[in-house]
């Protein structure tokens, strides 16, 4: 069995108003430190053993986990041994 974990992000060309709104509200609360914040999805896969498992995940990815027109995505794959 393999946990993938898929990163979802906006590409950074493509403006991002929630960011925007979360680092002036970081600012407001005075950690203004905070030079720029990006709004993503974080997403948990479990997957049974298959083959060509980064090939499925990417497809999954493509198909339905991101808009590929507008969001850029990662993922890493580990082995879950089971106890």
């Amino acid at each position: 069995m393999y946990k993938v974990k898929v990163y979802v992000t906006l590409r950074e060309s493509v403006l991002d108003p929630q960011g925007v709104a979360v680092k002036g509200a970081l600012h407001t609360m005075d950690y203004n430190e905070v030079m720029d914040v990006r709004i993503g999805k974080y997403l948990e896969l479990q997957l049974e053993n298959v083959d060509n498992l980064e090939t499925r995940v990417k497809e999954m990815c493509e198909k339905l986990l991101a808009n590929t027109v507008i969001e850029d995505y990662r993922f890493d794959v580990e082995e879950v041994i089971p106890s």
